[in-house]
């Protein structure tokens, strides 16, 4: 099984999916077994592979190139022998998986988070936009449909929270969620 986990930049993927990687390991999920679960951090392996067409300066980012990223991931699946790949990227919701949980997050804090980490008050600003008008979730649901969309609030959770929401998606012990987080107040 493939499980996306996508969010705007800010949400807390790559910390709650390192955190879901090391309570597996350590066991604390009777329904997961740490042999059959693997966690992929995806913006890694753009850089390592080098998986991008471009270089967006303006934003400072790379511009992914979505099918070599495909194949990538087609190929590491393939060859892996665990029974659960986690994909952690804002941009893994364009891939084939089976479910997809989207981290979503107050704009002001998600703003105030990608400022603390020193992202341009602008690209801050923008992600923030992009959370209240719930983007990531839109072309989610638009790519995967809301059986397979599993929506969690991060905002006041801490990441073991998160990863135990996502280790319950995981697991199929959650109901699937889109449309139940709305920001649109912050606008």
């Amino acid at each position: 099984m493939r499980v996306a986990v996508t969010g705007t930049p800010g949400t807390g993927k790559t910390t709650a999916t390192d955190r879901l990687r090391e309570r597996v390991d350590a066991s604390q999920y009777d329904a997961l077994d740490a042999d059959e679960v693997d966690v992929v951090h995806l913006n890694d392996v753009v850089q390592d592979e080098e998986l991008y067409d471009d270089v967006d300066e303006a934003r400072d980012s790379v511009v992914v190139d979505l099918d070599a990223l495909a194949a990538w991931v087609d190929e590491y699946v393939a060859a892996s022998d665990a029974s659960v790949v986690v994909l952690d990227s804002h941009l893994a919701h364009h891939l084939d998986v089976d479910r997809v949980v989207v981290l979503r997050c107050h704009p002001e804090t998600l703003e105030a988070r990608l400022a603390d980490r020193g992202e341009p008050a602008a690209k801050a600003a923008e992600n923030a936009e992009s959370e209240a008008l719930d983007v990531v979730l839109g072309e989610t649901v638009d790519a995967h449909g809301t059986e397979s969309v599993y929506e969690i609030a991060t905002t006041d959770q801490a990441p073991d929270e998160v990863a135990d929401a996502i280790a319950a998606v995981i697991a199929g012990e959650r109901e699937p969620s889109a449309g139940t987080v709305d920001y649109i107040e912050y606008l």
